[in-house]
Parts: C-alpha cells; structure tokens; sequence
C-alpha cells in the first residue's frame, strides 16, 4: 500500500469506530508503522468523526515528529504504540479505544478469560486486564509491556481497550471482536451464566489457526481459575 492508501484507511478506521460508539470527544488513536520503520499516527485533541488524511502525523521510532500539520502533534498515547512496535516484531499496526461493553469489563478488574465463543477462542483466547498506569505517562507501556508476548488484545483497566495487527485491518477486526464478544458474554451472563466449551475442543480450535492463516500470538488454553469445563461461570 502507499503511505496516501494508508492515511486513507486510518481515516476509514477512525470514522468506523466513531460511528460504532467506541470513542467520543478525542478519545482512542491509531498508528501504523510503514515499510521504513517510521508511523502514520493520529492527532491528539481532536474527534475521530473529524480525522481526515492531511491531519495524520508522521513519526519515527523514537516517536520524534517527522511531519505534521501546523499546530498539531501526536497522541498523547504515542509511548504504548511505540512499547508495541518496539516488543514486537511482527507488529505494524496498534489501535486503543474504548469499546463500552469491552471496556467495562476493564472498569470492573475482570479479565475476558472465558472460553464461550468459538470465533474468538480461536483467533484471540483469554484477554487479560493490564495494572493501572496513567495516561499519557510511561506507566501505560510499563503495564502493557509483560503482556505483548503472548496477547494481541489487551483490557486496560478502567481505562479502555488495545489491539494490535500485522496490518490494521487485522488490529480493527480484534477490537470489533473483542467488543461483540463482550456483548455476548454480557448477554448471556444476564440469561444465566457463561458456558465454556470444552478443553478438548478448545485445543481443536486453536489448532485451526494455521489452517485460518490467524496472525499474531496467542496464549492457548488457561484455566484461570474457572469452574469445570461445560459448568456456567457468571465473568
């Protein structure tokens, strides 16, 4: 893709999750790094209804602006893209945001570490909530940090979600995942409880990663303390 496509598909990122209630005012903000090591990011201070591409800033590893519109500068939470980019490799593309249902999960301390949709067992797996760290400070990547390895979508708690990709498109559709998977759970905790699915056909699903070409990492199977696999669990 060239960097003009890019700049386009950031902007068609942002209006989605604008329009999708993940974020209002200025929350949320999305990078993605280029063929040269150096980012496409988001402005901080403006709305993700208003991003359009003559607004995007570039910068490089260091997060040091290389271009930018006059009176703009990057997302105050540059630092945990950057922590992301830094930690892994195989990382291109980092969006954070504050999907409601997802994120109120990261507001009460409990992590998604049911096992109850077969799409998002196989292709995301138990999302931790990261400790508390302070926006716009390096306590953010410090608590991140220790969960890049084997996570691509992270609860920051009571503070929002995180999602990262080998391209956007991949990093949006974790977060528009994790969000209807939070709806779900959501559902059927109030229907009852949350069934996991069994540990036999868990690991069947995570095999089929590879037959699905899923990208990223995954952190297979935990128990996390839960009940027996198939009892109903109220996370």
């Amino acid at each position: 893709m060239t960097i003009s496509e890019i700049k386009e598909q950031i902007c068609d990122i942002c209006h989605k999750m604008w329009q999708l209630g993940w974020v209002a005012a200025n929350d949320g903000n999305v990078s993605v790094m280029l063929e040269d090591g150096t980012l496409i990011t988001t402005p901080t201070g403006m709305s993700k209804s208003f991003i359009t591409p003559d607004k995007l800033i570039r910068v490089n590893a260091k997060g040091e602006i290389l271009e930018a519109p006059e009176g703009l500068r990057p997302s105050s939470e540059l630092k945990m893209h950057l922590r992301c980019y830094e930690k892994r490799d195989d990382v291109r593309a980092v969006i954070h945001a504050h999907p409601p249902a997802a994120t109120g999960f990261a507001v009460a301390h409990r992590p998604m570490d049911m096992y109850n949709m077969i799409e998002d067992v196989a292709a995301i797996g138990a999302v931790p909530v990261t400790p508390y760290g302070t926006p716009s400070t390096h306590e953010v990547p410090d608590a991140i940090e220790p969960y890049l390895c084997e996570h691509d979508v992270l609860l920051l708690e009571n503070h929002g979600a995180l999602t990262v990709g080998s391209d956007l498109i991949t990093a949006y559709y974790r977060m528009e995942s994790l969000e209807l998977w939070a709806k779900i759970t959501i559902n059927a905790i109030i229907l009852g409880g949350s069934y996991d699915i069994s540990r036999k056909n868990i690991n069947k699903l995570i095999d089929l990663r590879s037959f699905y070409r899923i990208t990223g990492r995954h952190p297979g199977y935990k128990k996390f303390d839960r009940p027996e696999d198939g009892e109903p669990t109220d996370r």
